[in-house]
């Protein structure tokens, strides 16, 4: 188990920061659309939907919306959307995944290409950054959720790999095949938790000085704007002050 990541609060951050509630309602639904048209709409006998479910209602999403979003994949006119994976560097070879859902493939690629290269970033291959981070399942609880050592037996318990706590919040890792049933696990001892979601967690990361900083988040809040945009992940690590800064 190891301890604090600068990495992980940056996201959430930045995931709290998100001001486009109805665009980010927007990307969870299709999430969750797209879940259910791939297995059963039920999210009990559905792991990937559940889970989109469980994101959507610690986003504050109305149950009507996330209803709403699971009767869509059985209609006949519900649009069908490719996930597809762009892979980049940003400033000082920052590595970049950017994943997305689109019913135009054409579309969405000219799009991140533009943004990456208007932003001082460059779209790379598939593959050419992805062997730098692994896929894992995150769970975030925040602190009035329990001590440290409450957490971190609780998520031994729930067959966790890995606990990061800080003042704000408790990251909690697993396998990414094993989230679904460490996050229902952890429910019944924690509660439900503030984040629950399928992520590329960085092997290493890149510190950056505030400039490089600066035009780094300015390339990953284009990139999110982007409707077709799901999530952005990048392998930066950035020092208190630079945070302070931004």
């Amino acid at each position: 188990m190891a301890g604090h990541s600068k990495w992980a609060n940056i996201q959430h951050r930045k995931g709290r920061q998100d001001a486009a509630r109805s665009k980010l309602f927007s990307k969870l639904s299709k999430e969750i659309t797209v879940a259910a048209k791939m297995g059963d709409p039920d999210p009990d006998k559905n792991a990937r939907l559940r889970l989109a479910v469980k994101e959507a209602k610690a986003n504050s999403m109305p149950k009507d919306n996330i209803d709403r979003a699971i009767k869509k994949a059985s209609g006949a006119d519900s649009e069908s959307y490719d996930e597809v994976r762009y892979e980049g560097y940003g400033p000082n070879g920052v590595a970049i995944i950017v994943e997305a859902m689109t019913d135009n493939r054409n579309r969405t690629a000219s799009n991140i290409r533009s943004t990456f290269s208007k932003r001082g970033g460059n779209l790379g291959e598939t593959g050419s950054v992805a062997f730098m981070f692994d896929r894992k399942g995150q769970i975030v609880y925040p602190a009035a959720a329990g001590s440290e050592d409450a957490i971190m037996e609780a998520a031994i318990e729930a067959g966790a790999e890995d606990v990061e706590s800080d003042d704000e919040s408790h990251v909690i890792w697993c396998a990414d095949s094993d989230l679904a049933e460490v996050s229902t696990a952890l429910e019944s001892t924690l509660g439900e938790a503030e984040h629950v979601k399928l992520v590329w967690r960085p092997q290493t990361t890149t510190e950056l000085p505030l400039d490089a900083a600066q035009t780094l988040m300015k390339l990953i809040e284009a990139l999110e704007d982007d409707d077709d945009v799901q999530s952005v992940t990048a392998n930066v690590e950035l020092s208190d002050e630079v945070m302070a800064q931004l």
